[in-house]
């Protein structure tokens, strides 16, 4: 059973969806909906218990002391993300840093399995009970044949919420400092948050450049990928960033679509390895337009970036790799057993 934020109470290939409330705050979010997952992890009668949000640590915790076998999945920093919450007052920060980095502490060593999702990241957990397990996108999800690309427009593109430190400011900048006989969009599918960055990112939009799609699912996104000429992921030098692996970034490179990303160390090596894309400095607007007037004018070099992204993500970041990394973590729990059909109970 998977229990998350959503709409209905659904079934999807055969795996039931309990659904908690969408719209609620932070408090409500924080201590209602915990309860609730608790109750629904109860009532499930499940062996294994799954989490990755931060709040739902102290849930995990009484889990297996109640004889569950808890792993929990570890993808941010969440003590240094606190930490750069300026509109909370010093001792605030300083305060729930702490106390979140005390709690995972105690969380790594009570559970059975931690799953990180970037070596980074494994490094604050004990070595014995941590995989790696990286969220790279499935090979042929958003994978396009030549045949199905489209040359009609000039579109670069962004998947995912934007907020301000996920750079929404600067590529609304970038893109309306691009040379207008290109006739550029920036097609947006994700939600602009909050509403106070969207009325700033329309007011900066002074020559009309952006498509805000809002929440879109994945067919939305496949067909933007095929008129797509650039993928930009130009997120600001965040703790939370820095050393992650945005799954953008490789659902860009899988569609073969160059990219155009933040300059930090992880993400340079990478694009500079694989050759399937450019890096900039994501607080220099003019940098980010430089880039994608490159790709715009180098059609040839910006489709050589986008095969070789594509042959990387054929040979390496895939989630078909990384999900037997999680299948492994699975049969080596003494509750599951491994049949001839996969995992069993």
């Amino acid at each position: 059973m998977f229990v998350v934020r959503d709409d209905a109470d659904t079934l999807d290939s055969g795996v039931s969806i309990k659904a908690l409330p969408r719209n609620v705050g932070r408090f409500g979010r924080m201590f209602g909906l915990t309860f609730r997952a608790f109750r629904e992890a109860l009532r499930s009668g499940a062996p294994v218990v799954h989490f990755h949000d931060p709040e739902l640590m102290p849930i995990g915790i009484v889990l297996k002391l109640l004889g569950k076998t808890v792993i929990y999945d570890a993808h941010e920093d969440h003590h240094r993300t606190i930490a750069t919450k300026y509109y909370l007052p010093t001792y605030v920060r300083i305060v729930a840093a702490r106390g979140i980095w005390i709690l995972e502490w105690i969380t790594a060593r009570t559970v059975d399995r931690v799953i990180a999702a970037t070596p980074t990241i494994a490094k604050r957990f004990p070595a014995g009970k941590t995989v790696i397990v990286q969220n790279y996108p499935r090979m042929n999800e958003l994978a396009l044949d030549e045949g199905e690309r489209r040359n009609d427009e000039a579109t670069v593109v962004y998947v995912g919420a934007v907020t301000p430190e996920r750079g929404g400011v600067e590529m609304t900048k970038a893109v309306n400092l691009v040379d207008p006989t290109y006739n550029l969009t920036l097609r947006i599918a994700g939600e602009v948050v909050p509403e106070s960055h969207y009325r700033q990112l329309i007011e900066i939009d002074k020559n009309k450049r952006l498509d805000l799609l809002g929440h879109s699912n994945r067919a939305v996104v496949r067909e933007m990928m095929r008129s797509a000429r650039a993928g930009l992921v130009t997120l600001h030098p965040h703790p939370n960033y820095v050393n992650a692996l945005a799954t953008k970034m490789f659902e860009y490179m899988s569609a073969g679509v160059p990219v155009i990303a933040s300059n930090f160390p992880l993400w340079r090596q990478i694009l500079q390895s694989t050759g399937a894309g450019l890096v900039v400095d994501p607080l220099k607007p003019e940098e980010i337009r430089q880039a994608i007037e490159y790709v715009l004018s180098h059609p040839e070099e910006a489709r050589s970036m986008g095969e070789r992204g594509r042959a990387a993500v054929r040979e390496r970041f895939n989630w078909e790799i990384e999900e037997r990394k999680l299948l492994n973590v699975y049969a080596g729990l003494n509750c599951f057993r491994r049949t001839n059909k996969g995992i069993e109970n």
